[in-house]
Order: C-alpha cells, then structure tokens, then sequence
C-alpha cells in the first residue's frame, strides 16, 4: 500500500482542500494520471499520481480541507505490505522525499485481491464532481447534487448549474424548507458565500499585512501625456500583429528599471537575528488582477529585462489564466514587488495593502485632465496618480521619495522605459 499525501503545491501553502475526485476506489491507477484536483491558497490545481496500481481508498473526501502532509487516499500495488509513515508536511513539499517514499515501496503491482478492490468500490457511493463552494451552496440550498446535471468540465457542477434550478417551493408560511426551521430570521436577508482557498488565503495574507507590517504610504503624480503618446505609436507599428501594448505593461518596464535604480525597494524583511533586509537580485514584479475567485497576483520575471511587448504578450497571458482558474503555483511565486492598477475603473486614487512577503506594493489610479502651470500659462495635462505602500522596517521615506522620483522621470520621458 501506497498512501497519497495532501502535497505543497505553492510557496505559502500550509493546507488544501479537495475540488474533485478524478478516480474512484477500485480504478486502475497508470503513473502520470490526474488522479485530483487539489484547491490550494492560490489556484486549483491537478495532482498526477507517481506510482502504479489500484485505488484503494479515499481518506479525505471533496470539499474536505487537510493540512499539508496528510494521507488523502490509498494505492494498492498488489505487495499488502503496510502503507508508509506518513513524513511530515515539510517533507511531503520535498520531491526527493515523495518519490523515496514511493520507491522504498518497490514495484506498483496492478493486481490487488479483488475482494480488496469490490469492497472499496462500495464502501462510497459516486459522488459528483464540483468544487467545496458549490456543495456548500447545494447543502443550504437542500439540492441533491446527484440530480444535478454538469455543465462544467468533465460534467464538473458549477455556480450557473444550481442557478439554473427552480426556486424551491414555499410553504403555506411562506419559509422555504431551508429557513422553516430557523429561530431567529436575519432582517438583512444576506446570501451566504462561503471562502474557497483562494479568498481564505486573501483574507488570512492581508490581515496578517494590515496588523503585523508597519507602513506608510507616499504619493507622486506625473504627465502621462508622452507616455500615452507613445503607446499609441508603438500598438500603430504592430497594427495587425498581435502585440498590444496597454498602459499598465509601460507601468511595470517603468517600475522594474526604478526598481532597479533603487535596490532597497526591491527587497523583503527577514526576522533572522536581530531582523534582516533581504535584497532581492532580481526583479519580479506581481500584478494584481481580480478574478472570478478572488484576488490574485501573477508575477512577470526579469521585468527590467523584457521589451515592453514581451511584458504585454507574459500579462495577457497571465490574464487569461486567471480569468480560467489556470494559473499554476510557478505563475505566482517569487514576486519580489507588486503593482495594483484600479485605473481602468476610473479610481483617481487609493493606496493597496502589501503582499507579504514583499516590502512594499504600488497603488496606481486613473489618467485624469488637470490644469498645469506650465512657464507662467495654464495649460491642460493628463495626469496619473500613485500611491506607494512600504514596509518601514527595511524602507525609510527618503528612500521611497527617490524611488518615485524615479518613476515620475521614466513615465514623463518614456523613452527611458523601452531604450
């Protein structure tokens, strides 16, 4: 027996919860088959199996939520010898560890006792796949999954499926069977949307940002007039390319060559000793999109290195798979400093919450017209506004006023950011 642990799948992982089951009891089991599909703090994601055999068992079941380490089910290679001590969470992230585990067990056998395999076939019934928010959603609401049919992938039941359905019917008192019995009815009707992985990870991250991190914030404008000038030249170059530059890809070259100029922003805070600066050699820059699961923060490499195209094909690329839920542990590790843009919604202004564990995070606004004295006249300027937010133990004020000195120089002569 081969016991399958809950693995590390991201960098700030600590537990994962189980969306969906791909194999059953009893299913023949080859090496490289998704056996489940894992909901860890950032992403869902499928998990291959790396032996041979039968599924014996499932120990933790869809929608239940372990901690890292745990055995989730049971493979049957055919030996009956007992399953291996379970290692601990910090060795269950390591590969070398898993796959010495799995070795030690020997050869996967594809032929258990078939009473073994009859009996773990029965011992659950089928269950459908859909993820812990839609079963949470289908127990208030008293909704048999099993008569549900899946519009997702693979049959999977979503959000829309349970939408789709009829409103339950009323009672004579007008209480659904859900609130018949409730004591006390809450005035303010709220529907109750649980946390995935996804939003319990935000939550628990930026509460422990705002209460742990000191910070303080500083605020820069700068004409972005040549900026937009510029764009609008570079997408006309490309016209019938595929290259499409926005504002934001010119934001983040802009940032990573400051980043550059200015090492000590680009840096975390280490509690070692008597308290570190970790001073990061290369240049990372997260950008937080909104997806349908939440927030998060998908990371653009050596961006102080990359054209200005690259950096637009790498976050449309980005976009996309968060949009799908497709973004892997590897697309949102190793951010070293994280820009928030709430312009294309017409926000002016705000400042953003650091990621930890990175020190500081940029909070950019919308272009908006302002009037500016230019050589005694007044003259119209389109202007942006931004907001940064540092953690003061490793960066002082100087420091992050030179740093938007910096950017206001790039943005207001951008051909700094593409030479």
């Amino acid at each position: 027996m081969i016991d399958i642990l809950m693995p590390r799948l991201s960098d700030t992982m600590t537990e994962g919860a189980i969306a969906a089951w791909l194999k059953k009891p009893g299913d023949l089991v080859a090496p490289g088959d998704v056996l489940v599909e894992i909901e860890t703090d950032k992403a869902v994601m499928e998990q291959e199996a790396y032996e041979g055999g039968i599924l014996a068992a499932i120990l933790v079941e869809a929608g239940e939520n372990v901690a890292i380490g745990t055995p989730i089910a049971r493979l049957d290679d055919g030996r009956g010898e007992p399953s291996a001590p379970a290692p601990t969470a910090a060795e269950a992230s390591d590969p070398a560890t898993v796959g010495a585990q799995t070795e030690a067990v020997g050869p996967a056998s594809l032929q258990p006792p078939a009473a073994v395999v009859a009996a773990s076939s029965k011992a659950r019934p089928e269950r459908r796949p859909a993820t812990p928010l839609v079963r949470k959603i289908a127990q208030e609401r008293g909704i048999d999954l099993a008569t549900v049919a899946g519009s997702g992938p693979g049959g999977r039941i979503v959000r829309a499926d349970l939408d789709a359905l009829p409103a339950p019917q009323t009672s004579a008192l007008g209480a659904t069977p859900a609130s018949a019995n409730a004591t006390v009815a809450d005035a303010r009707e709220p529907e109750v949307v649980a946390f995935d992985g996804i939003r319990h990870a935000v939550a628990s991250r930026l509460a422990e940002s705002g209460t742990m991190i000191p910070t303080f914030t500083a605020t820069a404008s700068a004409d972005v007039g040549a900026m937009l000038a510029l764009r609008a030249q570079i997408n006309a170059a490309h016209a019938g390319s595929d290259v499409k530059v926005s504002v934001n890809d010119l934001l983040v070259r802009a940032v990573a060559l400051a980043l550059r100029a200015h090492p000590g922003v680009n840096a975390s805070y280490s509690d070692e000793g008597r308290g570190q600066t970790l001073l990061h050699g290369r240049i990372h820059v997260g950008i937080a999109v909104a997806s349908s699961a939440g927030l998060v923060v998908p990371v653009v490499r050596d961006a102080d290195r990359a054209a200005v195209s690259v950096i637009a094909a790498i976050t449309r690329d980005l976009a996309g798979k968060a949009s799908e839920r497709r973004l892997s542990a590897a697309d949102m590790a190793d951010g070293t400093f994280t820009i928030s843009n709430l312009g294309m919604y017409g926000i002016e202004h705000f400042t953003a919450i650091i990621n930890p564990p990175q020190g500081a995070i940029l909070a950019v606004g919308a272009a908006r017209d302002d009037l500016t004295l230019v050589e005694g006249g007044v003259v119209a300027a389109k202007r942006i506004r931004y907001t940064l937010t540092a953690d003061h133990r490793i960066i002082d004020g100087a420091l992050a006023a030179q740093f938007l000195a910096t950017l206001t120089e790039m943005i207001e002569h951008p051909l700094r950011i593409i030479a």
